[in-house]
């Protein structure tokens, strides 16, 4: 019996290594398609049959289809990994011991990245030959941080300072004229406008390590650092005007629908013809990185930063594993002394047929290794759930599994996974072709709401056709929907809670809620539309009450007092909130 059929969907053919290779190999046009990806959920003697290279030789059609009929199920893939070790006697014994040039302040601040550049040896392949790191000491305790290969002879340490004091380092390394370099520095109070990394807080939710509530207010524009000067430029100042404080974005450069131009610089030396050194990282690819991660710093907004994904045409999404975990490492090493950096091991990574789970644990465990600041860390699905109960994994990062059922999900994964819920990808604002892409503003500023109180957060992006391909999504550019608006208001509603976040309520069986019983509660109605509403409250308490129009962002503030049972008058639309404050 054939383990695969024509009517079996592309997506099951592609993500089989044998299955993958032929059509990879017999209709190469059909594997390199940039929408490739919109055609895995229909059959294979569908998609081959209207593949134009085979329209009209159906001999070669019924060929490919018989060997891939004939196939049977294929063993796991090889990914042992087989690391690049550091050289043994990198330097001549002739190199006097921490010889190197050193350069690093006398003071920093807490929460404010401290860097040691050394200018070392550049022969061989430094990125592989010669491990570096620093052991930073205050009052007894030890943080050791590596260090990484910025190009032309030069070497870099970097640590987030975690706390005020005197600090001492000092180095090692495979390399002689690196290895036991010390110094010091002080380190003075963080900077009043400074509140920390992000962290999880409450289980469900986040805050800065001062204390403060972060409530992630997301959107996703995930090749914006590839698309040159000027349209970078618009993007931040997209932002700077926008709701946003989080950016869901790639390191590496996308092919896909809307993503077809080639990016300005790649992360590793090589080009397009000669194909790319996968063990050669390329300085000036991190750097702009860096340049824009630290511009989004300064507008307050996080960097959900994306290691791995499928849509790829240059190869990075099928290095082998020693490659893998270089790339890991190196990214890590270079940059988790950004304060606002979260680390996502992928997007959809049940797309990337060449991993394994066991890769992603790895990955993870690399990540954890190389941080010591302890960023956040997910991992993003598309068809499969990860398992989120992972202990690696601090809050999930979801796409939607349901074509509607969205973030009304959000109690049951909080439930299941007692972990903060952030739906990164909800489907997008647009007007394009694919359902993914094409919901209403109203539509988004609901799923925002839903989402919210029912204690998750919910990410945003837009898909609207453009003569240029321009797509905020894809490219960013300029926010041409309805909904930032509105998810900003959100926002203020939000951070007006009295613990800074929402927090479920229960209670009513036909619309959500949170707050806190008695004290605080925030009622939205979605796409039901009720001209009033009764409500029962404990005796002696009264309440003052709002209602919200959460698309035409007003808010009414009911003339009087009520206590007990009552009933309000609400204006019979749509996408109403009803807030109740207990009367001090």
């Amino acid at each position: 019996m054939a383990t695969y059929t024509a009517t079996t969907p592309l997506f099951e053919v592609m993500r089989d290594p044998v299955g993958h290779e032929i059509l990879e190999h017999d209709v190469p046009e059909l594997a390199a398609n940039p929408l490739l990806h919109t055609l895995y959920h229909y059959q294979l003697g569908l998609i081959l049959g209207t593949e134009e290279s085979l329209r009209n030789d159906p001999a070669k059609k019924a060929k490919i289809l018989a060997k891939i009929e004939a196939l049977q199920p294929s063993p796991a893939p090889d990914r042992s990994v087989r690391r690049n070790a550091p050289a043994a006697g990198y330097e001549p014994e002739s190199v006097e011991r921490g010889s190197a040039r050193t350069d690093f302040p006398a003071e920093s601040t807490k929460w404010q990245q401290y860097e040691i550049a050394l200018q070392g040896p550049s022969h061989g392949n430094p990125f592989t030959d010669v491990e570096l790191s620093a052991d930073f000491t205050i009052n007894g305790d030890t943080l050791t941080v590596p260090g990484f290969y910025d190009g032309d002879g030069t070497y870099r340490i970097r640590l987030l300072v975690p706390a005020e004091g005197e600090w001492s380092f000092t180095t090692r390394s495979n390399a002689t004229s690196l290895d036991a370099i010390t110094g010091s520095f002080t380190a003075a109070a963080a900077s009043p406008d400074s509140r920390g990394v992000v962290q999880v807080a409450d289980t469900f939710h986040f805050a800065y390590e001062d204390g403060t509530p972060y409530l992630p207010i997301g959107t996703t524009s995930y090749v914006w650092t590839h698309q040159g000067e000027a349209l970078e430029e618009q993007t931040l100042q997209s932002l700077k005007t926008g709701p946003f404080n989080k950016m869901r974005m790639c390191v590496f450069p996308k092919s896909y629908l809307f993503n077809e131009n080639e990016p300005e610089i790649y992360p590793y030396e090589g080009n397009l013809q000669d194909g790319f050194d996968y063990t050669r990282p390329n300085p000036a690819y991190y750097s702009h990185l860096e340049k824009r991660i630290s511009q989004l710093d300064e507008l307050g907004i996080e960097a959900d930063l994306i290691l791995f994904h499928a849509y790829d045409r240059w190869g990075f999404s099928k290095m082998n594993p020693a490659a893998d975990d270089l790339y890991v490492k190196y990214v890590t090493a270079r940059l988790a002394s950004h304060r606002n950096i979260w680390w996502s091991l992928a997007n959809e990574f049940d797309l990337m047929f060449e991993k394994t789970i066991e890769d992603w644990e790895r990955f993870a465990a690399i990540v954890q290794e190389n941080d010591p600041t302890h960023h956040l860390l997910s991992i993003h699905n598309c068809r499969e759930m990860y398992d989120h109960s992972r202990p690696w994994v601090t809050h999930c990062s979801i796409q939607r599994l349901d074509i509607y059922k969205t973030a009304e999900m959000t109690s049951q994964w909080r439930q299941q996974w007692q972990k903060p819920v952030v739906i990164d990808e909800c489907a997008y604002e647009g007007n394009i072709d694919q359902g993914w892409g094409n919901i209403t503003g109203e539509e988004m500023t609901r799923r925002f709401w839903e989402g919210a109180v029912r204690g998750g957060y919910v990410g945003h992006g837009e898909t609207y056709v453009h003569p240029d391909d321009v797509l905020w999504w894809a490219k960013g550019g300029k926010l041409r929907g309805t909904s930032p608006d509105r998810i900003g208001f959100l926002r203020r509603i939000m951070q007006e809670a009295p613990e800074g976040h929402l927090e479920p309520l229960p209670g009513h069986w036909d619309a959500p809620s949170a707050g806190i019983k008695n004290e605080y509660e925030l009622i939205y109605f979605g796409f039901n539309q009720p001209t009033y509403r009764r409500f029962v409250m404990p005796p002696g308490i009264e309440f003052q009450i709002d209602v919200i129009d959460t698309w035409n962002m007003t808010v009414e503030t009911l003339p009087s007092t009520f206590e007990g049972r009552f009933r309000i008058e609400l204006p019979g639309r749509q996408y109403i909130a009803v807030r109740m404050r207990a009367v001090a």
